[in-house]
């Protein structure tokens, strides 16, 4: 039987920033979902599983053959179809061998693997991929020329391909058009061994067997889809909450009784000295009695104050219960498109990847550009650019490539941000949760959610404010919480709005006014779906 255990697993990173201190978990065969806030560590405990990164202490332990989808996979716009299918060495083995320069090696390599291409061409057929590699000599191309969709499609195939029993999926649906999510939620279910999944895909979570919770370094596991284990957390909330109200309110009293013993104290201290002075009784008797009130004095006021700072642990001891979780905050500059006022025109051109297009945005519009996966909706983005708006604009691309990566982020945003000082800078920055030297941290070494915030922060604040935004995918790798700010920022924005998204929900919420549909013969607008 497939298993995946966790002991004592610890893990700090080079500077010092500790993720995990002890972690134990196990999982058997069955649907897990991963979830927790941005930064809590769900892809880093994804790569310590699968062996990318060494725990300071503690062990991994799987049992079985290990699969593992990475979020960033679409990053790498230079890799290849047949090196993400793993199969790589073997065509250049079998090229070698074909063309008379083969060596022994290669003969060992394709062992086995005589019609590797072949079985890989059909295999993506059968997966609803024969568009990627329509024929072997295709096995050669990039993922750069692939859409988002299409390559995170093509990593699942991949991961599938070796029949794991431990599969680890991080934000598998990313960029996945309806069919495609469709296709990787019948994978997902059909699986028998253990899938452990980080995504921010509600649908997705919904078909889990269970939750595991990554809070402050520690995980938890909920029985349940996602929707049982949010009505679990907020009655647990909801507790928590109530146990905060009644600790303040015991903090209050004790505080309270505390001063009265301590009033009561300094009556009796004034009258016992008042008594000695008028000599009413002998000083003998004074002095007894005034050793006997100040220790029964200090007793007292040791009771009350033991009490008070047993009321004050408690209380700190609920608040550490309620999830008082950051969350970003976006406060968008004036953006305001007046109606009928010209923003873009594009007229009868002809995109790359085969469909005729024209597109006119006048005003505030907030179009939804939907479409399946390598219709072209990026590049018609890209072609959107290419004769300049006639209002100041921005555009967040899938691949987040908006950064000089060798910088840091805060000289990153100085950049889109000429004139604001470094207070600012960093002041704009910690509303995306970036805070204290993260905003020194350079561009290449933060996650997929923090690559999203950091890109947003980037094109949201820039100079001059945008009034048009392009937005491809801004959902991908956003925790839930974040997803609603962005959700609501973007429902106030009073620009311009093109949004590629396969997130209907948040297309939606968004107030999307036209819906329009990329195919092959070019845009149609359709009702909202």
């Amino acid at each position: 039987m497939p298993h995946l255990s966790l002991s004592d697993l610890t893990f700090t990173w080079p500077d010092g920033d500790p993720v995990f201190e002890g972690l134990d978990a196990a999982f058997v065969t069955g649907r897990t979902g991963l979830v927790g806030r941005n930064g809590s560590g769900k892809s880093t405990l994804l790569r310590l599983i699968a062996g990318d990164l060494t725990p300071d202490r503690g062990s991994v332990t799987v049992h079985g053959q290990l699969a593992y989808l990475r979020q960033d996979l679409t990053l790498d716009a230079d890799r290849t179809v047949d090196s993400v299918l793993g199969i790589e060495q073997h065509r250049k083995a079998l090229h070698r061998i074909e063309s008379g320069t083969g060596t022994e090696d290669d003969f060992v390599t394709a062992a086995g693997h005589w019609d590797v291409e072949e079985r890989a061409v059909a295999t993506l057929d059968r997966l609803g991929l024969a568009h990627v590699a329509p024929t072997p000599d295709a096995l050669g191309r990039t993922v750069g020329t692939l859409s988002g969709g299409e390559t995170m499609l093509l990593g699942l195939t991949a991961a599938l391909l070796g029949e794991p029993a431990v599969l680890l999926l991080d934000e598998p649906t990313n960029n996945l058009d309806l069919t495609a999510k469709a296709r990787l939620y019948a994978a997902v279910e059909q699986f028998d061994g253990i899938v452990l999944v980080v995504s921010h895909d509600r649908d997705l979570l919904d078909r889990m067997d269970s939750i595991a919770e990554l809070r402050r370094g520690e995980l938890r596991m909920f029985g349940g889809n996602f929707a049982e284990y949010q009505s679990a957390v907020e009655a647990e909330q909801d507790t928590a909450r109530a146990a905060v109200r009644d600790a303040r309110a015991d903090v209050r009293k004790q505080g309270r009784e505390l001063v009265e013993a301590q009033t009561k104290i300094d009556r009796r201290l004034r009258y016992g000295k008042r008594m000695v002075a008028e000599n009413r009784y002998p000083k003998i008797v004074g002095n007894e009695r005034k050793r006997q009130a100040q220790a029964a004095a200090g007793k007292l006021r040791g009771t009350h104050a033991d009490r008070l700072d047993g009321a004050r642990q408690a209380l700190t001891e609920a608040e550490e219960l309620v999830c008082d979780d950051r969350e970003i905050r976006i406060d968008l500059p004036d953006s305001t498109v007046h109606p009928g006022q010209q923003v873009l025109e594009l007229s009868e051109r002809t995109l790359a990847c085969g469909p005729t297009v024209s597109l006119s945005v006048t005003g505030p519009e907030r179009i939804a550009l939907v479409g399946r996966n390598g219709i072209g909706k990026t590049t018609l983005l890209r072609a959107l650019t290419d004769a300049p708006p006639a209002v100041p604009w921005r555009m967040l691309s899938q691949r987040l490539d908006v950064f000089d990566e060798s910088r840091t982020l805060a000289q990153n945003l100085a950049d889109a941000a000429p004139h604001a000082t470094a207070e600012q800078i960093r002041g704009r920055l910690a509303r995306f949760l970036f805070r204290g030297n993260d905003s020194d941290a350079p561009a290449s070494t933060l996650s997929g959610g923090e690559r999203l915030r950091a890109a947003l922060a980037m094109i949201l604040l820039a100079e001059p404010a945008p009034r048009l935004l392009l937005l491809d995918e801004p959902t991908n790798n956003l925790d839930l919480p974040s997803l609603q700010h962005l959700t609501e920022a973007l429902a106030q924005f009073r620009g311009a709005l093109v949004v590629v998204s396969h997130d209907l929900p948040f297309l939606r919420e968004i107030g999307a006014t036209r819906w329009l549909e990329l195919t092959d013969d070019g845009l149609r607008e359709v009702d909202p779906v």
